[in-house]
């Protein structure tokens, strides 16, 4: 059965703080096209509140597409061109899916999602478990619990994060940690590059270029006549946001820097390094 090839537990995301899962791949699972699933949710709309199942938003959908585009797929066509955004279920509302698609099919991938989603809350207290442990620590030894957190942020490394509307703070402080990252040069691609992306770089010791289309010439002058850690270069070739450091790391913003955390929007790394190779080639750098 195509259910058998797709582990279960890595098609389950994480969205508004819930484990969901998107209707296309529920269609796969239960072997019916993705209307059919949206189909039911249309008939039958008192059985399906928003608690159960929403359509995403686009910042969620780009969100998700990025994750999903991180895993290898054991199937094509997970929905990268769909023409509407993309519905999600949680848990209840996969099973109250399971009472409509009626099948001997249906019934069997049900209770494999649901042993999916089991196996996916005991790993998340697990983890809340070995968290409390470590609370406790703090508590005995804080000493010896900053050597552990050192050790561990070392591994669990803070460079992708999907920001809602009001995490201003959260979100400058995230792209701060990532332009620390840079040991001799960073490149910063932003068209509306401006006064408050300069505030966070004027104290960067490193080799600092901003690629724009609309720099102030104002704004310019004055900084160059205090500071000369930064060459500004005029360029129209892109739409979105990036970061590349030491030209070995590339990041995406779904915000202009200016804008940070007053909108809905994502930061991420971009691992696929033929991606970087193409901008930088782009910018002759």
């Amino acid at each position: 059965m195509l259910e058998e090839k797709i582990e279960i537990k890595n098609i389950i995301y994480e969205i508004r703080g819930q484990q969901v899962m998107l209707d296309s791949d529920l269609a796969k699972l239960y072997q019916v096209e993705t209307k059919r699933i949206n189909e039911a949710v249309k008939n039958n709309p008192e059985k399906f509140p928003d608690r159960f199942s929403w359509i995403l938003l686009e910042d969620e959908w780009v969100f998700l597409r990025s994750k999903i585009s991180t895993l290898e797929n054991n199937y094509t066509g997970r929905g990268h061109y769909r023409k509407y955004y993309p519905r999600v279920f949680t848990e209840q509302g996969v099973a109250m899916l399971a009472t409509i698609l009626k099948s001997k099919v249906a019934i069997q991938v049900s209770i494999n999602i649901m042993d999916a989603f089991v196996e996916m809350r005991k790993y998340i207290s697990n983890n809340l478990i070995e968290q409390k442990y470590i609370n406790d620590l703090v508590i005995k030894d804080s000493k010896r619990i900053d050597v552990l957190k050192e050790t561990f942020n070392g591994f669990k490394e803070r460079t992708n994060h999907i920001f809602f509307e009001g995490q201003i703070y959260d979100a400058y402080s995230l792209l701060i940690d990532i332009l620390k990252k840079a040991n001799k040069e960073i490149i910063i691609i932003d068209n509306y590059a401006g006064k408050e992306l300069l505030d966070i770089l004027k104290d960067n010791k490193t080799n600092i270029i901003i690629i724009s289309k609309n720099i102030d010439e104002i704004l310019k002058e004055k900084y160059n006549k205090q500071y000369s850690n930064v060459t500004f270069i005029i360029n129209n070739s892109f739409h979105d946001r990036f970061i590349i450091l030491d030209k070995k790391k590339l990041y995406t913003c779904g915000s202009s820097f200016k804008d940070l955390g007053k909108k809905c929007f994502y930061i991420g790394e971009i691992k696929e390094k033929e991606y970087l190779k193409i901008i930088l080639k782009t910018l002759n750098l």
